[in-house]
């Protein structure tokens, strides 16, 4: 399908542009080399979060889609929307690296990761309730684990945007609550498939 490929093409682009800003300058001494390397360190951070949460996303759009044999106008349009968010996440990756401490930078890099996981919800909805887009139905009860999976995502960086401004660590700090209830969910999600008879990696 033309829009998966697309879609694969998209995460990684973004993917690759995340690790462009991690460089240190030539020619340095020992001491300017320690410096310089820990200067870097806030951008091999924010590329690490950033690259896991776009390959989470790409996981999850590969799973809704699994399945799917055609696309309308509706399925598409959503598709592109979130694949331009996707190639948006460079912008906010840098400005977390760069500006991490301040509060403006974290709020917009969780905004911007909860706009992100929107535009693939609404997405997951639309393929869940057009089961004539697809070869085999998916059941709901794995459906709507897939769409508590990303809705869980969506609430923890929408949370964080106005607690950036009041600790901008402890919006950060905050992002790590989605690191339990995601394992909670995905292997709720792994035994509902199989339970289905769906792979949880098949087609990957």
């Amino acid at each position: 399908m033309r829009l998966i490929a697309l879609s694969d093409g998209v995460f990684a682009i973004a993917m690759t542009l995340l690790a462009l800003d991690i460089a240190l300058p030539v020619g340095l001494n020992s001491a300017d080399f320690d410096e310089a390397l820990a200067d870097v360190m806030p951008s091999v951070w924010a590329y690490a979060l950033s690259f896991l949460l776009i390959a989470a996303f790409w996981r999850g759009h590969h799973q809704v889609f699994r399945y799917v044999e055609k696309v309308d106008g509706t399925v598409i349009r959503l598709g592109l929307l979130s694949l331009g968010l996707i190639a948006l996440m460079p912008f906010p990756t840098t400005l977390l690296a760069e500006y991490g401490d301040l509060a403006p930078s974290v709020a917009v890099y969780s905004g911007a990761v909860a706009v992100m996981g929107i535009a693939q919800l609404t997405l997951t909805i639309a393929l869940w309730k057009r089961p004539w887009l697809a070869g085999a139905a998916l059941p709901d009860r794995v459906a709507r684990n897939d769409v508590a999976d990303l809705a869980a995502t969506v609430l923890v960086f929408a949370i964080a945007v106005p607690l950036a401004f009041v600790s901008p660590t402890g919006a950060k700090l905050w992002w790590a609550v989605l690191i339990p209830v995601k394992w909670v969910l995905g292997e709720r999600g792994n035994r509902l498939r199989a339970a289905a008879g769906y792979s949880a990696s098949e087609g990957t």
